[in-house]
C-alpha cells in the first residue's frame, strides 16, 4: 500500500461564499500534488469570488455549480459527484453553509453534495467573529460534529470586517494536515493501533541554569508520529522538545529522563508499540545545585549517576523499536544494543555525517530485526524513513 493515502483518492472540495474562497485554488493545488482526484463544487456566491475556470486549470476537472445546466455530462452531477467522493472537504463553509447542512436542507451545489455522498466530510468554517460567537452558528456546529463530521475550527486574525477575532480560515497547511489525517482514519493501514513514539535530547538539571543534553532536535520523532497518525493509529507523542504541532496527536512534553521514562511507562500500558527515538541522556547529575554555581575559577567537579534505561525497561508484551545514533562501527554497537534493550528491532544512524546528523531533514539508517533481517536505506526525508520504519512494524503486528 502507498504510504500517501491521498493517492488516487477522489476528493470533492465544496467552496461557498466567502472572502477566503481565494484560498480554496491553494488547497485544490496542495491536493493535486499528494496524487488525489480533485472535482470542486461551487456555490453561486462563490463565483463572485472566484471564477470556476480557475478550479478547472487547477485540477483538470470542470467545477459543478450551476444546477440547472441542461449541457451537463451527467444527469444529475451532484449525484454523480457526491457517489464518487472518498473525502469531501468544505473550505471555506460561511455560517449559511452550516445553517443549510445541519438542517439537510440542500438549495445549492455544495449541499446538494454534502447531502448526496456517504463519505467522510470536513468543513472549515471562515466569517465574522461575531457569526462564529453567534449561539445559532455554535448549535449548527455541534449538530455537525454529533453527525460525525470534522470540523477545522477557524483561527484568530485579522478579518475581512478589518476587525481581530476567531473566524479567519484555519491555514491551508493545517487543513491539508486535517484532511491527511481524516485519510488515515478511514483508509489507513494501523488504524485501531496505538503506537507510543518520544523524541527529543533530555535535559539534566545541574543548577537552575545548567543542564546535561546532546544535540538530538526531535525531528526524527516528530516525523514518526506524523506519519503513524496519517495511516491511522492513535499516537502518543513524548518529547522534550516542542516541535510543530500535530492534530490528533496526544503530545506530553517532559525534560529529564526520568520524567520521560515515568510518562513511558504509563503510556504504554495500553499500547500496541513503542517507538524510542529520543535521545535520553544516559547519565543524571547526583545532585542538582539548588541555586546557581559561582563562576569561582577553579576546577569543578561533579558526580553522575546512571539514568534508568528506558526502553529495555518496558515488558516485551509490546513491539518495542529502539535507536542507535552512533559515529562508527554503526552494524556492531545497533546489534549490541538491540539485544541489550531486548527490542524487536533497531533503527541504527550515523550522526558524524552532517548531512543525515543531529537537526538534519534527512536521514539514513539501517533497520536490524531481532529476525536477523537487516534493511539499508538510501538517505531520504525523515517523514519517508519513518514511513519505512512503520512498514517494518507492521510486520511484527
Amino acid at each position: 500500500m502507498t504510504n500517501n493515502l491521498l493517492e488516487d483518492k477522489s476528493v470533492l472540495l465544496g467552496v461557498t461564499g466567502s472572502i477566503a474562497a481565494y484560498k480554496a485554488v491553494d488547497i485544490a493545488s496542495q491536493l493535486i500534488k499528494l496524487g488525489a482526484n480533485v472535482n470542486v463544487a461551487l456555490t453561486e456566491a462563490a463565483t463572485k469570488f472566484i471564477t470556476p475556470f480557475t478550479f478547472k486549470t487547477i485540477t483538470g476537472n470542470m467545477p459543478y455549480y450551476d444546477m440547472w445546466d441542461t449541457n451537463a455530462k451527467a444527469k444529475e452531477q451532484h449525484i454523480e459527484l457526491a457517489h464518487n467522493a472518498d473525502l469531501m472537504i468544505i473550505a471555506p463553509a460561511t455560517a449559511s453553509t452550516i445553517a443549510t447542512l445541519a438542517y439537510g436542507m440542500g438549495d445549492d451545489s455544495v449541499s446538494l453534495c454534502a447531502l448526496s455522498t456517504g463519505a467522510p466530510k470536513l468543513i472549515a468554517p471562515a466569517m465574522d467573529h461575531q457569526m462564529w460567537n453567534n449561539k445559532a452558528t455554535q448549535e449548527n456546529i455541534n449538530k455537525l460534529i454529533e453527525r460525525g463530521d470534522t470540523i477545522i475550527l477557524p483561527e484568530y486574525g485579522r478579518l475581512a470586517s478589518g476587525e481581530f477575532g476567531l473566524g479567519r480560515l484555519s491555514s491551508v497547511d493545517n487543513i491539508i494536515d486535517e484532511i491527511k489525517r481524516k485519510a488515515g482514519d478511514v483508509y489507513g493501514d494501523l488504524c485501531g493501533k496505538h503506537i507510543v513514539i518520544t523524541a527529543g535530547g533530555t535535559r539534566e538539571p545541574l543548577d537552575p541554569v545548567r543542564f546535561l543534553s546532546n544535540r538530538s532536535s526531535g525531528k526524527m520523532g516528530f516525523a514518526l508520529a506524523e506519519a503513524a497518525r496519517n495511516r491511522g493509529s492513535s499516537v502518543t507523542l513524548i518529547s522534550s522538545v516542542k516541535r510543530n504541532s500535530l492534530s490528533g496527536v496526544h503530545f506530553i512534553e517532559t525534560e529529564t529522563t526520568d520524567q520521560m521514562f515515568n510518562e513511558v511507562k504509563k503510556a504504554t500500558q495500553k499500547a500496541d508499540a513503542l517507538i524510542m527515538a529520543a535521545a535520553v541522556s544516559d547519565f543524571k547529575f547526583k545532585e542538582i545545585n539548588k541555586d546557581k554555581i559561582k563562576d569561582k575559577n577553579n576546577d569543578l567537579s561533579v558526580n553522575l549517576t546512571p539514568n534508568p534505561d528506558i526502553i529495555a525497561s518496558v515488558e516485551k508484551n509490546i513491539i518495542k523499536v529502539a535507536f542507535a545514533a552512533e559515529t562508527k562501527d554503526l552494524k556492531k554497537y545497533a546489534e549490541k544494543k538491540l539485544f541489550s534493550k531486548n527490542a524487536h528491532f533497531i533503527v541504527a544512524n550515523d550522526v558524524s555525517d552532517p548531512s543525515i546528523g543531529f537537526n538534519s531533514d534527512n536521514n539514513k539508517v539501517t533497520i536490524i530485526s531481532d529476525k536477523g533481517k537487516v534493511i539499508n536505506l538510501p538517505i531520504m526525508p525523515k517523514i519517508e524513513v519513518s514511513h519505512a520504519i512503520l512498514n517494518s512494524l507492521k510486520e511484527y503486528f
